[in-house]
């Protein structure tokens, strides 16, 4: 079962990594996107610096749990984008690696998951 966690923490890590990368570039499509709903550039710092930060702290095993939090909580407010945005489909698939991300969190509060 530890396999799975840490798989399903290596995918979240992986994901939250290339999106925080993107905004922190300002890749078109982000900034185009973030426009679409009234935000401007300057918004997609602090949210890839999240990203970012959370794929950092989930590589360090003492850190994994803060690190899940963290990559729910950049998921979190990109589903929130997306919702405000009017696309709820994506929106509410979008919220998979949310949860993902809690059950990871919630496991290592437990003490279920070894570190």
């Amino acid at each position: 079962m530890q396999y799975v966690r840490i798989g399903i923490l290596v995918v979240l890590a992986v994901l939250s990594l290339a999106a925080g990368a993107a905004k922190l570039s300002m890749a078109e499509q982000e900034v185009s996107f973030f426009a679409s709903v009234g935000l401007s550039r300057p918004w997609l710092i602090p949210l890839g610096i999240v990203q970012v930060t959370g794929t950092v702290l989930a590589v360090f095993p003492r850190l994994r749990q803060a690190g899940a939090w963290v990559i729910g909580s950049g998921f979190a407010l990109s589903t929130i984008i997306l919702f405000m945005s009017g696309n709820s489909i994506f929106g509410a698939v979008s919220m998979v690696p949310v949860v993902l991300a809690v059950i990871i969190a919630v496991s290592y509060r437990r003490g279920t998951a070894r570190r």
